[in-house]
């Protein structure tokens, strides 16, 4: 039984994984509607995958206010700051940069965690993982055609920023969520449903209206129902079945699918230098979360 539960475990996170390696090619397809409108209809879409999981009662809903606070800032904070940065910057370089999300949480895992200290590996990782964010920076440079400062001016520069502070929006919230007291999955889905609410009341104050053809429709339904919205549950449930040091290191597998997925549906290459990012990026998480001895 237990064997089975961990097989059942590998499946969800791999799931999981695959939804979130859509998110990045989702987002570029729709990156002509406002990021606030974007995230918020995603993210209300993306609540309705709750609803059969909690079997209506809204009770597996109910969080403490500091834990509801926590997952409305996060999921629309990340989600509307990556949406932004693919507006305005290469997306395939933002989605690297984007990636660094995993090494962000093994640095900041001391600051933010009782009980964990800063080693060796850590700086190593870090170091490791500013390689590959600069080497992606260059071949963005290098495919648009020009040097490394004139493809850091104006939107580009402010892109780029806004794929880092979404990488470390989404590093606190996982670490921060380990803080809170626990939870039940259909309580995700109030997470998203008052983000989503909120991201919208955003738009309506800050972005110009705009109209969504029926593809702009199908496309944020697949948004909400897959990266959105399903990947959060499966992820959940794949805790809950196996080794989290499994599911962790099967994790380092998603930066290297999206940015495949994404080069696919553009129908570009990967560069040696692009390739030698995106390696760079993944191989500083796995650094960085390789398990001490004692």
């Amino acid at each position: 039984m237990h064997r089975t539960q961990g097989r059942q475990g590998v499946l969800f996170a791999l799931a999981a994984i695959v939804l979130w390696a859509s998110l990045a090619t989702l987002g570029v397809s729709l990156r002509h509607v406002p990021p606030f409108l974007l995230t918020g209809l995603g993210l209300l879409v993306g609540s309705l995958v709750a609803l059969p999981l909690s079997r209506g009662r809204w009770a597996d809903w109910k969080v403490p206010l500091p834990t509801l606070l926590l997952g409305f800032v996060g999921l629309l904070g990340y989600h509307a700051l990556l949406f932004a940065a693919f507006r305005l910057a290469p997306p395939v370089q933002v989605n690297l940069l984007n990636y660094l999300w995993p090494l962000g949480i093994v640095v900041l895992a001391p600051l933010l965690l009782r009980g964990m200290r800063f080693r060796w590996q850590h700086l190593a990782a870090a170091l490791i993982g500013f390689a590959g964010a600069v080497l992606a920076l260059l071949d963005g440079a290098r495919a648009g055609g020009s040097s490394f400062t004139a493809a850091l001016d104006g939107s580009t520069l402010t892109g780029y920023l806004l794929a880092l502070a979404a990488a470390l929006t989404w590093a606190c919230y996982s670490l921060l969520s380990q803080r809170v007291p626990p939870f039940r999955t259909a309580a995700i889905g109030g997470f998203c449903l008052l983000a989503g609410m909120g991201s919208l009341l955003f738009h309506r104050a800050f972005e110009a209206p705009v109209t969504l053809s029926p593809r702009d429709w199908g496309l944020i339904a697949l948004l909400g129902i897959g990266p959105l919205g399903g990947a959060f549950f499966v992820w959940d449930a794949a805790l809950k079945r196996t080794d989290p040091r499994t599911v962790g290191l099967l994790a380092f597998l998603t930066p290297l699918l999206s940015t495949g997925m994404l080069l696919w549906s553009r129908g570009q290459a990967p560069s040696e230098l692009l390739a030698l990012a995106t390696l760079l990026i993944v191989g500083a998480a796995v650094v960085g979360a390789r398990r001490h001895p004692g």
